[in-house]
């Protein structure tokens, strides 16, 4: 059985594409930040940044709803691949390929976080921002910055040369 659910906030609004030819399909890539459940050593909250891809409607709907610091719920499948990239060195991906996703907040509730200049506290390239109060005001919600310096997060992946089954 492969299906995973996830619940985090996007860290940039949603790559839409279409696919070429007569039945074109939205493709939506976009990333989530999803904070993990215990700290690190340092005592410090910790995020993975999961890829995730849609397609169709859900690709349409991420294009029409969702946007940087929207905190949604998704279900789908873990899909591995591979492909050679311009330098001729051999990449392999992982995604999650979205089946179901629903936001996971009230519409107060991100607009009051969007009033704050923050977007779920990440910075669009994997570091914190600081923030002087929660989000959306809860508390299972974080809020520190994570040191000076910025979290792991894989090289991106461009979409020209990648096959699409």
């Amino acid at each position: 059985m492969n299906k995973v659910i996830l619940m985090g906030r996007l860290t940039r609004d949603p790559d839409i594409r279409y696919t070429q030819g007569e039945n074109s399909t939205a493709v939506a890539r976009y990333t989530l930040a999803v904070d993990r459940r215990r700290a690190g050593a340092d005592g410090q909250r910790e995020a993975d940044f999961i890829g995730c891809v849609a397609f169709g409607r859900q690709a349409e709907f991420a294009e029409r709803y969702l946007h940087q610091g929207t905190k949604i719920a998704i279900t789908g499948r873990i899909q591995t691949g591979s492909y050679t990239n311009k330098d001729g060195q051999k990449v392999y991906t992982t995604d999650v390929i979205v089946e179901e996703q629903e936001f996971a907040e009230s519409k107060a509730a991100s607009e009051n976080r969007q009033g704050q200049g923050s977007y779920g506290g990440y910075d669009g390239f994997g570091g914190r921002q600081q923030q002087s109060q929660p989000y959306g005001g809860r508390s299972d919600d974080f809020s520190s910055s994570v040191g000076e310096g910025f979290m792991n997060i894989p090289e991106g992946v461009e979409d020209e040369g990648l096959p699409f089954n």
